[in-house]
């Protein structure tokens, strides 16, 4: 019988809450340092699972789409967010310091190779580790795929996205003067990178509030004001990627170099109608990526908590270690 047949109560198969066995700060270089958990099995497949943003952090959540007696799950706070040290802080912040900081969690837990399981920008930086290290990735399982791309930013920063939620775009863009509308990530950087903190955090609730409020296919398009500390280091840390490109070389680098991993397996689970990341990317790259299989599911949109989406996470994983 199929393991879900009912995708809507999908939540219930997740597995049951986990306490890490291991909790630890890990010097990275160049000021920082990550947190850094493990979970589930020591002698199991290992597992690292890549959080979005860049800023979102790790939670508990994201443990449970693992067996914890298959997987050794490996979960951190990328450079300046979550628990990591200096919060909020962009100094030495790149992707390639992240992909960096990825290398060394692997060489410090003497792990050969592992599946590597990203989400949104985890899924890009995922995807980035991956053609840089392939030698290191067993098996690749992606939700929401961005591509880091300047039309992917142009659909949510632009007015794309807000031409389904009007309501929520114009108080995303209300906050900005009229002479400065051209350019509302740089008219965003202005003020969360200014001096002042006040502004910085009421600009830094804003931008979260826009992308939290189309997560979910089930939103009614609150912009939900999430504890200022984090909306800062979520906003400044997405903010300062996004006006420098992802830190990549040229505009659609990730889908040019897709034949670096033409021979790792890889899953993608799509909503239909997500609106963060539209499913034209995951397509993109489903289309070059012969061991891939891309699962695109109905009625679903960006959030990793949506039932159809983790149903097809836990199904992808129970897959890898049966």
């Amino acid at each position: 019988m199929d393991k879900f047949p009912d995708q809507k109560r999908a939540v219930q198969y997740l597995y049951p809450p986990l306490d890490p066995y291991d909790r630890r700060m890990l010097a990275v270089g160049d000021g920082h340092e990550v947190y850094l958990e493990q979970c589930g099995n020591p002698n199991g497949t290992p597992v690292v699972v890549l959080h979005g943003g860049p800023g979102g952090g790790c939670s508990p959540s994201m443990r449970r789409y693992f067996d914890p007696e298959k997987f050794r799950i490996i979960l951190f706070d990328q450079r300046g967010c979550g628990r990591s040290k200096p919060h909020a802080s962009v100094s030495n912040n790149t992707t390639w310091h992240l992909v960096a900081d990825i290398e060394l969690i692997r060489e410090t837990l003497g792990i050969d190779r592992w599946v590597v399981f990203g989400g949104s920008w985890g899924a890009t930086l995922s995807l980035i580790y991956a053609q840089t290290h392939p030698a290191a990735v067993s098996h690749l399982v992606l939700r929401g795929v961005f591509l880091m791309t300047q039309s992917e930013l142009d659909w949510f920063y632009g007015g794309g996205a807000g031409k389904f939620w009007p309501e929520v775009w114009s108080r995303f863009t209300a906050l900005v003067p009229e002479d400065e509308r051209g350019d509302y990530i740089q008219a965003y950087h202005r003020r969360l990178f200014s001096d002042d903190l006040s502004l910085q955090t009421r600009f830094a609730r804003a931008w979260s509030g826009w992308e939290n409020a189309l997560a979910s296919i089930h939103s009614a398009g609150q912009m939900i004001e999430g504890p200022g500390e984090y909306a800062r280091a979520f906003a400044r840390l997405e903010n300062h990627y996004f006006i420098n490109a992802g830190f990549l070389e040229y505009d659609g680098q990730i889908l040019d170099q897709m034949d670096r991993i033409a021979d790792i397996p890889g899953v993608i689970v799509q909503g239909r109608y997500d609106m963060i990341c539209p499913p034209t990317s995951a397509y993109a790259i489903a289309k070059v990526w012969p061991k891939a299989e891309l699962k695109m599911v109905r009625n679903a949109g960006h959030a990793l908590s949506e039932p159809g989406i983790s149903a097809e996470l836990v199904r992808a994983m129970d897959r890898i270690a049966p």
